[in-house]
């Protein structure tokens, strides 16, 4: 398609400008439903039966949109319809999560504190299994497409899912402490696990507690094989990623307000890649690149290129979500505004607000009235944000499909179009 690869970077770097150049504009687009559907998009329906049955909420941001996989129920691409994982790969990781707790509660060890291993399998079956598990279920699936089809044993698919359960005890270690930090209420549909009066503070303990529980089954079932100390490195790299962005985000909030004068683009993104880009989408695939015996150096930049590009925009659609999604679809309540968290949303809101607008910002962003967050909020829709997130949505989309394409050194595209669909059917 393109005669070499440096002419192709020049033509995304130009694509990525673009859509940052639409963003950034202080004008807003009127008539927006006026542009045209996506060619994949079904014919037009009757509005009334279209809209029967949408919450108010979702009506309301309509009008601001032509097409947005994260409001509306849509026929998917072609090229990615069908789900990431079948129900029977989704079962046989469940079936796999009791050994794991047995594993570390029921082996022997700690038999002189055993209140202690009740404990510990109290928190694992409170807290791990209970997500989408995203995660761990990309893991196995990456390693399923990634290895050799006469290595596909019964005994290294369960490895696979060993490994997929010690991505997900990653995940839920992050998101234990990110809840203490944040003063999160509800995960997962339930409340949070620092919330419950017979923890408290001690989910501190308990995080490291988690920790080390991913560590111990790491070294059970990983110790004699060959990619094992890569493994560790990788687990050890992510983890010290992971805190870097917590601090980086939490460096934005050093007194009661935040500084909305350090929400640029620039800074969103470098906290977008380390809290959650490596961890969610580079994680699980070059963890299934070393168990398959791939380490070039070349097959895993390539993958890590386009999974970061993936992972911001999730952290993108997840910050959408906060502040437009419905609790009970989602499992939590959104609080990004309350808490003065630099998202996207606030980021675009302040590139185009005029200098009444971003005192008003600078004056309540953060703030926990209800009220007052209604109103940041309905200046979000004021400046359009719904309309151009669904631009950049589309355009996003579009880019991550061109990048896909261009992947080289064996990578299987099918496997990238398959995380690219899992990200585009999240729903609020």
């Amino acid at each position: 398609m393109f005669s070499t690869r440096k002419s192709l970077d020049k033509i995304l770097q130009a694509y990525k400008k673009e859509i940052r150049r639409q963003i950034s504009k202080t004008t807003s687009v009127t008539n927006s439903d006026a542009m045209a559907p996506r060619l994949d998009q079904p014919a037009s329906k009757s509005p009334q039966n279209e809209d029967a049955g949408l919450p108010k909420k979702l009506l309301k941001l309509q009008k601001y949109h032509r097409f947005l996989s994260t409001l509306t129920p849509q026929e998917m691409p072609m090229a990615t319809r069908g789900l990431a994982v079948s129900k029977d790969q989704s079962r046989e990781f469940m079936a796999c999560f009791p050994d794991v707790v047995r594993d570390l509660t029921e082996t022997g060890k700690h038999i002189d504190v055993p209140q202690a291993s009740k404990w510990l399998a109290k928190l694992l079956q409170y807290n791990v299994p209970n997500g989408k598990k995203n995660r761990g279920l990309a893991t196995i699936l990456a390693y399923k497409m990634l290895e050799k089809r006469e290595n596909l044993t019964p005994e290294n698919v369960h490895l696979a899912n060993m490994m997929g359960w010690c991505v997900e005890m990653f995940h839920t270690h992050q998101l234990l402490l990110t809840d203490i930090l944040d003063g999160t209420e509800i995960r997962r549909g339930a409340p949070c696990w620092y919330r419950r009066p017979d923890v408290g503070l001690n989910a501190v303990n308990d995080a490291a507690m988690l920790q080390a529980a991913m560590f111990s089954t790491l070294k059970r079932h990983f110790h004699n094989k060959p990619y094992y100390k890569l493994v560790l490195e990788t687990f050890n790299e992510m983890l010290l990623k992971c805190s870097i962005g917590n601090y980086l985000e939490k460096l934005m909030m050093k007194t009661d307000k935040p500084d909305l004068s350090h929400f640029t683009m620039e800074k969103y993104e470098t906290i977008t890649k380390y809290k959650t880009s490596y961890h969610t989408f580079q994680m699980p695939v070059s963890l299934s690149l070393l168990m398959a015996g791939v380490d070039d150096v070349e097959t895993h930049r390539q993958a890590k290129t386009i999974l970061l590009k993936m992972g911001e925009f999730f952290q993108i659609q997840d910050d959408f979500l906060d502040c437009f999604g419905d609790p009970s679809v989602t499992g939590k309540t959104g609080t990004d505004i309350q808490d003065g968290k630099c998202t996207w949303l606030a980021v675009v809101a302040l590139q185009r607000a005029n200098p009444k607008q971003r005192q008003f910002m600078e004056e309540n962003y953060g703030s926990s009235d209800p009220e007052t967050v209604t109103k940041i909020k309905d200046l979000y829709e004021e400046l359009q944000l719904p309309h151009t997130y669904s631009v950049f949505e589309e355009a996003t989309y579009d880019l991550l499909r061109t990048q896909i394409q261009q992947v080289t050194r064996g990578l299987p595209h099918d496997l990238f179009f398959k995380i690219l669909d899992n990200i585009f059917r999240r729903r609020i």
